[in-house]
C-alpha cells in the first residue's frame, strides 16, 4: 500500500477532478506535481499555495515548431509534430510514483493522452489512474435500432484508455476512472448543456436533451472525486489494476434532479426537453461534442428505453451508486450542493440573484418541475463570455476548469 510520502503526477490541476484530488492527497502528507496551463482564477491560486504542491506551468500541447514536437527518442507513441511538450510531461514525472490523470481536449487529446502514458513507463509509474469516458459507437447493443453515434470527446478519452491497455508494463498498473455528471456543472451564466436559466419570477430551467425520466449517473467533482481516487491510490493496483470504476452517487432522472435542486434551493426548478441552446462563443471542438450529444439522446426522444447508457454499458451504470460508496461514504448529493454550494459558486462568478429578497416558494411534488419540453464555428480556444451582469471575464475558474 502506498504512503503518503509518495509524489503524485496530476494534469489540468485547476479542473474539478484533479483539484478535488489534490487536496485531499495533500492534506494526508502526499507530495503532488501538479500541471496548470496558466494561474489565473482563485482555484489555480488556491492549488499553487498548498504545501507540498509543486506547480508546474505550461501547455501540454503547444505551437511548437516541428523539430521541438517531434516525439522523444524510443517513444512508443504516433503522434509526431502535434506539438506534444514533452519537456514539460518529462518534468511532470520527475519523481513521482503515482499519477492521476484527465485529459482534457485543449490541443491534441489523443497526443496528450499518448505521451503521458509513455512518459508514465519511463518513470516506472506504480499506479496509473486515468479518468476516461466511452466511445459509445463501440458500445452499441444488438438489440439497438441504430448504431449510437460516437461523442467526439469522449472517444478521445477511449483511444487513449486502449492505447494505455496497449502498453505490457503500464495496462497492469492502470485503473480507469468513469466520472458521472457534475453537479457543479449547473451555472445560470449562459454555458451551454447545463444552464439553469433563471426566470423574471425567481424561478429556474434547466433544458438538455436527456430523457426526462430515464436516469443518469450524479457527482459532485468538487467533494467527492478527491476521496474516492485517493481509496483506490490505498487500496491499489492489487485491487484496482486493469478495473474501471463508475464514479456517481446518485441516479437521478432530469425531473428528480430538478426536484432535489429545488428542495436544495427552496426555489422552483423546471426540466424542459429540448435542443442544447449556444449563447457564447465556444470552441469548436465542443462545439462538434453538443451536436453528436444531441444525436446520441434523440435515439431515445420517443421511448427512454432507447436512450443509450452514460457510461456506455449497462453493467457501469448497474454498479452505480454502490461501488463509489464502497470508496468514499460521505458524498453531496445534488440536493446538499444546490442549498450549501450553488449560490456560493454563482456568486463567485459575479451574480447576484441569490440576494434577492423575494424568493419563489418550493413546489411540493414534481408535477411543476418535470415536462418534456419541446425539441424546438469559432476558432477561439475557449469560452468568451461574462461573469455576471458587468462582461467582465468569469473570475472563478479557469477555462480548462469548466471542461475537467
Amino acid at each position: 500500500m502506498p504512503t503518503p510520502s509518495r509524489t503524485i503526477a496530476v494534469v489540468n490541476a485547476s479542473g474539478r477532478q484533479a483539484a478535488s484530488f489534490i487536496r485531499v492527497a495533500v492534506a494526508v502528507g502526499y507530495r503532488v506535481r501538479a500541471q496548470v496551463r496558466n494561474l489565473d482564477g482563485i482555484v489555480a491560486s488556491e492549488i499553487s499555495s498548498l504545501q507540498n504542491v509543486t506547480v508546474l506551468v505550461g501547455d501540454l500541447y503547444t505551437k511548437a515548431s516541428p523539430a521541438d514536437a517531434s516525439p522523444p527518442p524510443g517513444a512508443k507513441g504516433s503522434y509526431p509534430n502535434t506539438g506534444v511538450n514533452h519537456a514539460l510531461i518529462a518534468d511532470l514525472f520527475r519523481g513521482a510514483q503515482l499519477a492521476f490523470i484527465n485529459t482534457t481536449f485543449w490541443g491534441d487529446e489523443v497526443a496528450i493522452g499518448c505521451a503521458l502514458a509513455d512518459a508514465a513507463v519511463t518513470a516506472n509509474i506504480q499506479h496509473y489512474i486515468y479518468s476516461t469516458m466511452p466511445n459509445h459507437s463501440l458500445h452499441t447493443p444488438s438489440s439497438a435500432p441504430k448504431p449510437w453515434p460516437s461523442l467526439p470527446l469522449w472517444s478521445s478519452k477511449e483511444s487513449i484508455s486502449q492505447y494505455i491497455a496497449s502498453l505490457p508494463s503500464l495496462a497492469p498498473k492502470t485503473t480507469y476512472l468513469y466520472t458521472g455528471i457534475y453537479n457543479n456543472n449547473f451555472t445560470s451564466l449562459p454555458y451551454p448543456l447545463f444552464c439553469m436559466e433563471l426566470q423574471s419570477d425567481g424561478s429556474f430551467v434547466w433544458q438538455a436533451p436527456f430523457h426526462p425520466h430515464v436516469s443518469l449517473p450524479w457527482l459532485d467533482a468538487e467533494h467527492d472525486v478527491g476521496p474516492a481516487v485517493l481509496q483506490i491510490f490505498k487500496d491499489g493496483v492489487s485491487k484496482w489494476g486493469t478495473k474501471s470504476i463508475p464514479l456517481a452517487y446518485e441516479m437521478l432522472s432530469p425531473v428528480e434532479a430538478c426536484a432535489a435542486f429545488s428542495r436544495g434551493l427552496g426555489r422552483k426548478v423546471k426540466y424542459k426537453r429540448g435542443d442544447i441552446d449556444i449563447k457564447v462563443k465556444i470552441p469548436n471542438g465542443y462545439r462538434d461534442q453538443l451536436v453528436a450529444l444531441e444525436e446520441l439522446y434523440k435515439l431515445g426522444k420517443d421511448d427512454g428505453s432507447l436512450q443509450p447508457y452514460y457510461f456506455g454499458t449497462k453493467e457501469l451504470e448497474e454498479r452505480c451508486p454502490e461501488q463509489a460508496l464502497a470508496l468514499w461514504e460521505g458524498p453531496r448529493g445534488l440536493e446538499e450542493y444546490a442549498r450549501e454550494v450553488f449560490s456560493l459558486e454563482e456568486a463567485a462568478n459575479g451574480l447576484t440573484w441569490m440576494n434577492d429578497e423575494e424568493e419563489s416558494s418550493v413546489v411540493a411534488d414534481g408535477s411543476e418541475r418535470g415536462s418534456d419540453g419541446e425539441e424546438g464555428s469559432d476558432d477561439d480556444d475557449g469560452l468568451v463570455m461574462g461573469g455576471g451582469t458587468g462582461g467582465e471575464a468569469t473570475p472563478a475558474r479557469g477555462e480548462e476548469g469548466w471542461f475537467a
